[in-house]
């Protein structure tokens, strides 16, 4: 495992950005783990998630994109600062833009979208914290295909869950890849961070002990890609 990713688990887990327990998900599914981008509060730690993303996305797709989007609402901050990132540690100027949840009907940014506006010829990286059955898509792609001609050429995701999307037979990202077109990437997958916590000591703690491990284990026998 490159280094990053295991700086990123870290960097999750002292955020509280991942946390471990027992949470009921958006999609009702009862969960022993949940990821929260909204942890992330700090000028220091959002300087540190756009680097892990942008890194990620260097590493994942090159350089050869224009425009981050980043969906509502919390894909807002993390386009903002992985666009700030990249300039600083790869030189290269990316515009962000990202959807609103209520269309603005006055002013000089009235509208759908904030930030930069979507032209024929962009391509575009999907930017958002997590995605669980893939549904945040079916809303996002739609709208980002019907501005503009522009070519998605992926998705990164700060942690890939692993689990069954919509449609119950392959994971959330393989199921995005498969509507879309476009390939679906997280800067690190579950099994990376049970495989790095697990009886690990993380600051005088066992993060993922044998009793947790059972329990993420039963998770995925009923939710995880088979």
């Amino acid at each position: 495992m490159e280094t990053y990713k295991q700086e990123f688990i870290e960097f999750m887990v002292e955020s509280k950005a991942l946390k471990f327990g027992d949470f009921t998900l958006k999609s009702g599914r009862k969960s022993p783990f949940f990821m929260n981008a909204g942890a992330y509060v700090t000028g220091s730690q959002l300087m540190k998630l756009g680097e892990y993303y942008a890194r990620a996305i260097h590493d994942t797709y090159g350089d050869d994109f224009d425009v981050l989007f980043g969906p509502a609402y919390k894909g807002i901050p993390i386009s903002v600062v992985t666009a700030i990132a990249y300039s600083t540690l790869y030189g290269k100027e990316i515009r962000y833009c990202s959807d609103r949840k209520e269309e603005k009907d006055h002013g000089a940014d009235k509208g759908s979208f904030l930030g930069s506006k979507l032209k024929d010829g962009d391509r575009v990286i999907m930017i958002e914290d997590v995605t669980t059955s893939g549904k945040s898509m079916e809303e996002t792609v739609p709208k980002v295909r019907g501005a503009a001609d522009v070519e998605i050429r992926g998705l990164m995701v700060s942690l890939n869950r692993m689990e069954v999307g919509l449609g119950g037979k392959v994971s959330a990202l393989d199921e995005i890849k498969e509507k879309y077109g476009f390939e679906a990437n997280a800067i690190v997958s579950m099994a990376e961070v049970v495989e790095y916590l697990y009886n690990r000591e993380y600051k005088g703690t066992v993060l993922i002990d044998d009793t947790l491990k059972t329990a993420i284990d039963a998770y995925y026998k009923e939710y995880g890609v088979r």
